[in-house]
């Protein structure tokens, strides 16, 4: 019995170390792109916080954008305000902005660690399992 528990667990792990790997990977030649295009867009009051979502993005675009979830925040792609720079300002206008992170509040799990039982919920929806814990 604890020989197929482990073997289980071995497996679980092996897959999801494969998955972010593989997603890694196949994105390096094509990460320049969105990074580049994505800078430009970002208006915010605040230099700093300006700047700050830029260089995330840049650090964050080693993943493949076109999938539905982004492994590294937490969230679906198209909400995910870390890798779209464009997406900043329409949360900070909607008070939805946390300072002391630079990100949505409504995403940071530092803050609010209950939000990623609501993100994860809708990922459990969609593929019947729960996602796996953001990277960063």
């Amino acid at each position: 019995m604890r020989m197929i528990h482990y073997s289980f667990l071995a497996a679980q792990i092996t897959l999801m170390m494969l998955c972010v790997s593989g997603c890694q990977r196949a994105a390096a030649p094509s990460s320049a792109t969105p990074a580049s295009d994505a800078s430009p867009s970002d208006a915010s009051p605040s230099d700093s916080a300006a700047s700050e979502p830029t260089q995330e993005t840049t650090a964050a675009s080693d993943h493949d954008h076109s999938g539905w979830w982004c492994v590294e925040h937490g969230v679906p792609e198209e909400e995910c305000a870390l890798c779209d720079p464009s997406l900043v300002a329409t949360f900070r206008e909607k008070g939805d902005w946390c300072d002391k992170h630079n990100r949505p509040d409504s995403q940071c799990f530092t803050c609010h660690p209950e939000n990623f039982t609501a993100f994860a919920a809708r990922y459990e929806a969609k593929y019947g399992h729960q996602p796996p814990q953001p990277t960063e």
